[in-house]
């Protein structure tokens, strides 16, 4: 019997801010946005009204898995329509929720493999080091895990993120650029990981995936198939796969396309690949024997 899921990046993959939209028409054309996220008593991300619906029927399938960069309490501001999903990933595979708790074993296997890293504490300060004020907006830690920086774009110093992302390679973590944000991230820390454990865990013989971000490319080089947008890190570098859809929508239209291909996928079927070094290491989680291979 097929089992499919279908892991999905949400952040400019499925919902989007306002400033993330893309609405490219005239606003008599524009298409109706439904509100799925609140921050400080305002609306702060959309999805169109077809998505939404597209999205309802996903969850209801049960096979759909979020899978987010976002901390837990950032997820916990996003309200998809329909009922929640049994998985979801979060902190960038730091956290394997099981019906909305994070998996204990899990994170603590993903506690041990960042000894194989630089320590966050290094990371964060060399990342500080050459900001300006008049371009770092902001800088956070997530859940202890990793940092990101809140900049503007336009007064990014020429040459400042190559050189960041070579010093910080040389110390086993990986950069990534999404719209303002530029995160460092321990390579030992992916969304593949844990989708990996997903799929062992529930049985799925068929992973569709979709990603608009280098955080995202493993996930959908792991996937039997899958979308990403016309807009994102991901189109800019040029990234592409056989079995990857490169999308020409941009967009909040690109976030309802992938809704409606997703569903309509998982009434598919064929065979799921998941690549044996994808999965080494990492634990089964709560009283089950450990898969034999985990990923990075």
């Amino acid at each position: 019997m097929t089992v499919a899921l279908f892991a999905s990046d949400l952040d400019r993959t499925l919902i989007y801010s306002a400033g993330a939209l893309a609405l490219d028409c005239p606003d008599t054309e524009a298409p109706r946005l439904l509100g799925v996220e609140t921050y400080r008593g305002a609306p702060l991300s959309f999805v169109t009204e077809a998505a939404a619906g597209h999205l309802a029927s996903l969850a209801t399938s049960g096979g759909f898995v979020p899978v987010t960069t976002r901390t837990r309490e950032q997820f916990a501001r996003v309200r998809l329509p329909g009922p929640a999903p049994r998985y979801a990933v979060c902190a960038n595979g730091g956290h394997l929720l099981v019906d909305g708790e994070s998996d204990p074993a899990w994170h603590a296997a993903v506690r041990r493999r960042l000894g194989d890293c630089a320590p966050l504490a290094e990371v964060r300060s060399r990342m500080l080091r050459d900001a300006g004020p008049d371009w770092l907006l902001k800088e956070r830690t997530a859940e202890g895990l990793f940092a990101y920086l809140v900049v503007d774009r336009a007064r990014l110093p020429g040459g400042w993120l190559d050189a960041f992302t070579g010093w910080a390679g040389a110390r086993g973590w990986g950069v990534s650029m999404q719209g303002r944000k530029v995160y460092a991230v321990p390579s030992v820390l992916t969304k593949e990981a844990a989708v990996a454990e997903v799929v062992r865990r529930s049985g799925a013989t068929l992973l569709h995936a979709a990603g608009d971000s280098l955080l995202d490319a493993g996930m959908l080089a792991a996937a039997d198939t899958g979308w990403r947008p016309g807009h994102g890190e991901l189109a800019d570098t040029g990234w592409h796969l056989p079995h990857i859809e490169a999308l020409p929508e941009r967009g909040v239209r690109a976030g309802e396309r992938i809704a409606a291909a997703a569903y309509g996928a998982l009434r598919g079927g064929g065979e799921v690949r998941v690549p044996a070094d994808t999965v080494r290491d990492l634990p089964a989680g709560r009283g089950e024997a450990a898969p034999g291979s985990t990923p990075g």
